[in-house]
């Protein structure tokens, strides 16, 4: 194939992911349909995860007039966020509490995309932009964990990091020095310390937002442009409109998750989940309290990653990515009662380890 072909056949990839002569109100707005089927509540997860993200955004901005990002003071804003500003508790809870439901939509809107086969041509630029989202996503939940430099979130950091500079042992030559490079970079001095907290602050607040802002704009306008999958073989009982009923709907969604986050957010602390000697400030001179664990969206490889060898799990991490990634390829040809089968799978080996990752890991270590 010659330059030329190459170039033709590209040109028509990209045409036909990205229409943009339907880039119009009728197309985007006014003639766009929704499915009605069993599994038409999964085109509301995509919305539900970016209502979270849009409110990580307008409390993030309001716990940045007050938080001090170095080790000195980090935890002492925190607790002056807390305890001293009107509605400063309030607010920081349901920046938690919005975290961690805006990872759970969009692995629940991972799951469901794939069982409906969401993935079919010409949506394959909308799933991989999809994964990525959800790449950085998990990247804002391990950069903000480490904010509030209490015992939990500094200790578990060490842990990630030190797991990088693991790898290496299974590199050969010189390649073996690259992970440890790579921990040196992210964390920027010899121990987890004041230019580590730097890094992990300018990622969240700044390089992880401008990122997601371009691979979700890009995503957005691929749904548009592509309008809903059908999501299932057979015939949907329905088609309804787009907007404004489908519209209304997905807002009346945001409304009741607006209503579970705020009650959330004032009756029941995040940090009250676990016990308290985890959230004093972290003393680098101090023992290391028992309990130091990642978030709970990273138990699915926290506790694999304690039972088996790390070459196994870096050997699975890896295909996995592959996998999503190529997702559009790989079950191209695959039927969506088998897809289905795989999604359901994944979400209970996700509920299983979240839930229970603990109490398998004690019994299989005895």
């Amino acid at each position: 194939m010659n330059l030329k072909e190459t170039l033709h056949n590209t040109e028509k990839f990209l045409a036909e992911r990205m229409p943009v002569e339907k880039m119009n109100y009728a197309s985007m707005v006014q003639k766009k349909e929704v499915p009605v089927h069993g599994l038409a509540w999964g085109y509301y997860m995509g919305g539900l995860a970016m209502f979270f993200f849009m409110v990580q955004i307008a409390t993030g901005l309001m716990l940045l007039f007050y938080y001090q990002p170095t080790v000195s003071d980090a935890h002492a804003s925190v607790e002056f966020i807390t305890d001293q500003i009107p509605a400063g508790a309030l607010v920081r809870n349901v920046h938690a509490w919005a975290s961690s439901l805006m990872i759970g939509s969009v692995l629940i809107h991972l799951l469901t995309a794939f069982a409906m086969k969401a993935f079919e041509k010409p949506r394959e630029l909308t799933w991989v932009t999809g994964v990525l989202l959800l790449g950085i996503t998990f990247g804002f939940g391990f950069t903000g964990y480490l904010l509030p430099w209490h015992q939990i979130a500094v200790n578990a950091t060490k842990i990630g990091l030190q797991t990088i500079e693991e790898i290496g042992g299974y590199l050969p030559g010189q390649m073996a020095e690259w992970p440890r490079l790579a921990k040196e970079i992210i964390q920027g001095e010899a121990s987890v310390g004041q230019a580590t907290l730097s890094r992990f602050f300018s990622l969240h607040v700044i390089i992880l937002p401008l990122a997601i802002f371009g691979v979700l704009g890009f995503h957005l306008v691929s749904v548009q442009l592509h309008g809903m999958s059908k999501g299932i073989d057979a015939k949907p009982r329905r088609l309804e409109k787009f907007f404004p009923t489908f519209l209304l709907k997905d807002l009346r969604v945001w409304g009741i998750a607006f209503m579970v986050l705020f009650i959330l957010g004032a009756c029941l602390p995040f940090e009250s989940l676990f016990a308290y000697p985890l959230f004093e400030p972290f003393d680098p001179k101090g023992s290391t309290p028992d309990g130091i664990k990642p978030e709970w969206y990273f138990f699915w490889v926290y506790y694999p990653l304690e039972l088996l060898p790390l070459w196994v799990i870096l050997v699975g991490s890896t295909l996995l990515a592959g996998v999503l990634l190529a997702t559009p390829w790989i079950f191209k040809n695959t039927n969506r009662q088998s897809l289905r089968l795989i999604a359901i799978a994944a979400g209970i080996y996700l509920i299983i380890m979240t839930l229970f990752g603990e109490n398998i890991y004690h019994l299989f270590k005895g």
